[in-house]
């Protein structure tokens, strides 16, 4: 099992990535940084719990992404090989 994050630091960060974006990556330490620049939060290890918790955020939403085009793709490919078939089909059916 997972360690268990308390509420006030999940808010805090879901609340952070939606209003700046842009300022985070997957890179725990630009992360950290920017959440300094952006909270008040005198605590480091608050800080970097929350520097955590939106880098988890990040890398969860680049692959839910990469998922997303990748299933695009693959239905892609099957329209495409479906749609050759049914060609092939009815150039078969001509012949006859």
């Amino acid at each position: 099992m997972g360690k268990v994050r308390p509420v006030y630091i999940k808010r805090t960060a879901r609340q952070l990535v939606e209003l700046y974006p842009d300022r985070f990556s997957d890179v725990f330490e630009e992360n950290t940084k920017a959440v300094a620049e952006l909270t008040n939060i005198t605590s480091k290890r608050i800080r970097n719990r929350i520097a955590g918790y939106v880098t988890r955020l990040v890398r969860r939403k680049k692959e839910l992404e990469r998922r997303a085009l990748l299933e695009a793709q693959r239905a892609e490919e099957e329209r495409a090989k479906e749609q050759e078939s049914q060609v092939e089909e009815n150039s078969q059916e001509n012949r006859e």
